[in-house]
């Protein structure tokens, strides 16, 4: 995410969840470990699925120490470490360690503290002496509907070559060593500093080559920060740009959403991009240095080979790669609450308002669908130009209306 910043690809794309970017340093190895490292031809380790959630995110399920029952992690490019949501910890009655150290994000700057020297246990492969610092993730279980247990980053991808292939869901693990990727496709050479960096051209009223967080925990496509859109006038006078909003660990805080003409990485050429732009406040970009972040709904349309023995990542096409850019809208924020999904966001002048649906609202049908799966209605509500019907339970009171879902284009 960047542990930093995650979206949920929510309804419509109206919000977006940007886990925090992490500022805890992470102690790159040295020059001589990383030569020893790549000295070898690097061999697989293990293989295994993992499940995607709107927005590109990754999923791993994985077990700690000798506590029997999985965890949902999520795999994270922009976290500079390893984390445990608070209420897990909780759970395990895991021992917690107070510490110095802060966590820079949207809207919070705060002391963290850690679960110390935990064995993560992945099929077929033992990862030890891990410190995790520990979160809430009880929002960011509600926005995907399913219990997220932790993020796992740095601590992790800095020890291994991590394949991800999204053609058929499934992780590879392999040793640190000389290895050989797909003869298609490009080679970015990041700089990590425990979050990789990226050169990217962003192209609208005018070009401008900037630096970006390479983050496939935002499930979003490109953000860019306030200081840089007002700094490199990359937008152009009068474009339409519609306010929104963005969960962090510190709660909600206000977006805007528009489109960009133009997104190159590398040689790869991404035409209307949908955009988030947000009031940095905590410079968690460390602005000039980075203008914001490219998330995973642009990343997933690559199978990634994330090598940071190298300071390498491959990204080939996949079968996603000419998939459609979302650009539906309808002001709403839905949630996972006890068992039921909830409305709990309606943005002013937004389709959801016009539909005359209210924060409180219980969805119970969209359409004729009424698995109460808050992945499938999302889904749903991303049907630019769809008129749907909306069956909700106001006040134990059931409430039909219709929404149209329109582009912000």
């Amino acid at each position: 995410m960047t542990q930093r910043l995650l979206n949920t690809k929510n309804t419509g794309r109206t919000l977006i969840f940007l886990a925090v970017i992490l500022f805890i340093s992470a102690c790159s190895p040295s020059e001589s470990t990383q030569k020893n490292k790549t000295a070898y031809t690097a061999t697989l380790i293990t293989r295994f699925p993992f499940t995607v959630l709107s927005g590109g995110i990754v999923i791993i399920k994985v077990t700690l120490d000798d506590f029997p029952d999985s965890l949902n992690f999520i795999l994270d490019t922009g976290s500079g470490g390893v984390s445990l949501d608070s209420g897990t910890v909780e759970f395990l009655r895991l021992p917690k360690v107070p510490s110095e150290r802060m966590i820079r994000g949207i809207g919070s700057l705060r002391k963290v503290s850690y679960v110390t020297n935990r064995t993560l246990h992945m099929p077929k492969l033992d990862v030890p002496h891990l410190d995790f610092h520990i979160n809430d993730y009880e929002l960011l279980t509600s926005v995907n509907g399913i219990k997220i247990d932790g993020i796992i980053g740095y601590s992790f991808l800095n020890r291994y070559i991590v394949k991800i292939n999204y053609d058929n869901s499934m992780l590879e693990v392999w040793n640190q060593g000389t290895i050989r990727y797909p003869k298609r496709g490009i080679i970015l050479k990041p700089v990590i500093n425990g979050i990789p960096v990226v050169d990217a051209i962003i192209t609208d009223r005018r070009s401008s080559l900037s630096r970006f967080y390479f983050d496939t925990g935002a499930g979003l496509y490109f953000l860019m920060s306030e200081d840089f859109r007002r700094d490199s006038s990359i937008l152009i006078p009068g474009k339409r740009i519609i306010n929104t909003q963005a969960e962090g660990l510190s709660g909600k805080n206000a977006m805007q959403l528009t489109i960009v003409k133009e997104l190159q990485l590398d040689r790869y050429k991404f035409k209307k991009v949908p955009t988030h732009i947000f009031e940095d406040v905590y410079n968690v970009t460390a602005y000039p240095y980075l203008g914001g972040l490219i998330g995973n709904d642009l990343l997933r349309r690559f199978n990634l080979t994330v090598n940071y023995g190298r300071k390498e990542i491959h990204m080939l096409p996949n079968s996603h790669f000419n998939e459609a850019f979302d650009y539906s809208y309808t002001g709403l924020g839905i949630y996972m609450i006890e068992g039921h999904v909830v409305i709990e966001d309606v943005l002013k002048d937004s389709p959801g308002e016009k539909a005359g649906l209210m924060p409180g609202d219980i969805i119970i049908a969209i359409d004729n669908n009424i698995t109460g799966n808050i992945q499938t209605y999302k889904n749903m509500l991303q049907a630019v130009g769809a008129k749907l019907k909306i069956l909700v339970s106001r006040d134990g009171k059931p409430f039909m209306t219709n929404l149209k879902v329109v582009s912000i284009m």
